[in-house]
């Protein structure tokens, strides 16, 4: 039976490298280098790291920032960042072709997002704008490209 990759503190954690939609890729191959796990954030840095991974087309590592903010900050935040990890996770789904799980997590998202205020420079309304009609796209069966599909966190959601 094969050991299984540990971190650095003991626990559970696959050493395969990623692509930039967190796919997992052979052992040895080259990847995207990963998001440290645990690394408390302000809210400015949260969204400045998310939007430069979302820009970049890597919305699987943005999820992880936002999964960070949601663990260690504020437990008063943590229902906003996890609605954002939740986008960030369906556009991930999405461009990965999964229409089905891409649109079900874009809605759930935008549903735990829909009765939040904007917070920290994040045009919450916007994204959960832009989350729906995305939703609607993939189901129809659109090709998703996650750099060009990326939401603009504060201002204005998407490229289109």
């Amino acid at each position: 039976m094969k050991e299984r990759d540990r971190d650095g503190e003991g626990r559970a954690r696959s050493a395969r490298p990623r692509d930039g939609l967190g796919r997992p890729l052979p052992y040895g191959a080259r990847g995207v280098e990963r998001q440290p796990e645990g690394v408390v954030r302000t809210p400015a840095a949260t969204v400045t790291e998310a939007q430069r991974l979302l820009d970049a087309g890597m919305p699987f590592h943005a999820h992880e920032v936002f999964e960070d903010a949601w663990k260690f900050g504020p437990q008063a935040d943590a229902p906003l960042w996890r609605g954002l990890a939740q986008l960030a996770v369906g556009l991930t789904h999405a461009a990965r072709g999964n229409a089905v799980g891409g649109a079900r997590l874009l809605r759930r998202g935008a549903g735990a997002l829909a009765g939040h205020g904007d917070a920290y420079g994040i045009d919450v309304a916007g994204l959960v704008g832009w989350a729906r009609e995305l939703a609607g796209r993939v189901e129809a069966g659109e090709p998703v490209d996650a750099a060009a599909e990326a939401p603009r966190l504060g201002g204005r959601p998407g490229r289109g």
